[in-house]
């Protein structure tokens, strides 16, 4: 529990503040920091009694010549837990370090408790990252679906329980367009910060917040029973703001949909992923992407290049032609996604009905064929989301 490195930074920081030497023990008597470097290594026989004892011990000079590894001092056990785990002292006559003892003994026990609290929070994140680093690569053919329940339940997490997976994006830009930030920065304590801001909204016991990938951050999020999607964006939305307001940092999010299964959760996360590059493509500015609108995205996504190309060819080739092709495809896209009504599709595209119904008259001028009839109208959407997805027109 007490490891050489942390002893040896307690004992050279004490020992320069109070002006006389520190040694630290582990739990056999072997000296593993010191002030005076030259007894790291070395037994000190009166740890032994003070670790079985747990009392502290003085010794004069006289009485240090006849133990081995000993000076004049106080010697005082380092106790955590109800165990001694070594011992901490202090040389010089125990009339001018007894004053200093408990004060030494006090810190370098709180000292070692954040250390086993860091300790095994580290190592309760690296077992979380593992564990959803394999629930999204989840293949049932090479893995159990039990065995990663087990491994779950064992962290305190029931993977029986409904939750959503939120895939979360974050891009550091190049160091030169980091104005505000040193350049030599620790990208570990900004990885750090970045789950602790998570973890913040995030903030049920069973919700799962780990890292992914460098500049991924993965949640299984536990959904109440009524499955509150709309309150779930919110919380995206809070976390990629937060993360933004820091100096040159960007953040998106992707939603999956509810599982309860770890195949289910698999699904889920891939579906979160897909939302976050779908949504790059279409949703402009947007920092919060939902699976369920881009379904049919997604769909279009794994057809293949090919066969977007030529449905693009086959059924839009005309309208692709035009100057305002932009503007004629978000027609479009509004009219379908507004249930094919005039009033919501104006609405949806923030101009006047009027000019709706002019660009309507315009597409049907060069295809030849009516919007009010569905299976010509959804085969033009197909195609503008097609497009979408290839990144034509973008620049209108």
């Amino acid at each position: 529990m007490l490891s050489p490195s942390l002893a040896q930074e307690i004992a050279a920081d004490t020992s320069a503040v109070i002006g006389f030497n520190v040694l630290i023990t582990d739990a056999e008597g072997m000296v593993i920091g010191s002030g005076d470097t030259s007894r790291v290594g070395s037994f000190h026989e009166a740890s032994v009694e003070v670790v079985r004892t747990q009392e502290p011990a003085t010794h004069t000079a006289a009485q240090a010549q006849q133990l081995q590894g000993v000076r004049p001092g106080c010697t005082l056990p380092l106790v955590t837990g109800g165990r001694a785990v070594g011992t901490v002292g202090i040389t010089g006559t125990p009339a001018q370090v007894r004053r200093f003892g408990l004060l030494v003994k006090r810190q370098t026990e709180i000292l070692l408790r954040e250390s086993v609290m860091l300790r095994s929070r580290l190592l309760a994140e690296r077992a979380a990252e593992t564990l959803l680093t394999d629930i999204a690569s989840y293949d049932p053919q090479v893995v159990e679906g039990e065995f990663l329940r087990f491994r779950a339940a064992e962290l305190g997490f029931d993977l029986r329980l409904p939750r959503v997976a939120v895939a979360i994006e974050v891009t550091v830009p190049p160091r030169g367009d980091r104005r505000h930030r040193a350049p030599t920065q620790d990208m570990a304590l900004v990885r750090s910060e970045l789950l602790r801001t998570v973890r913040e909204v995030f903030a049920d016991p069973q919700d799962i917040v780990a890292t992914t990938a460098p500049g991924w951050i993965g949640v299984l999020h536990r959904l109440p029973a009524e499955h509150p999607a709309t309150p779930l964006a919110d919380r995206c939305r809070r976390v990629t703001d937060v993360i933004a307001a820091q100096d040159g940092l960007t953040a998106r999010a992707g939603i999956g949909e509810p599982a309860s299964s770890v195949g289910g959760l698999h699904d889920s996360y891939q579906d979160a992923r897909d939302a976050l590059r779908l949504g790059a493509r279409l949703s402009g500015g947007s920092g919060v992407h939902v699976i369920t609108d881009l379904r049919v995205h997604q769909l279009l996504a794994a057809v293949g290049q090919p066969a977007r190309t030529r449905l693009l060819e086959l059924t839009a080739a005309k309208l692709r032609a035009q100057p305002d092709w932009p503007a004629l495809r978000d027609t479009i896209t509004a009219w379908c996604e507004s249930g094919f009504n005039l009033v919501r599709a104006s609405t949806a595209l923030h101009i006047h009905r009027n000019t709706v119904v002019y660009r309507m008259n315009k597409i049907e001028q060069i295809t030849g064929r009516p919007l009010r009839d569905h299976r010509t109208t959804m085969a033009l959407y197909l195609a503008c989301l097609a497009d979408q997805l290839a990144g034509g027109g973008e620049e209108g």
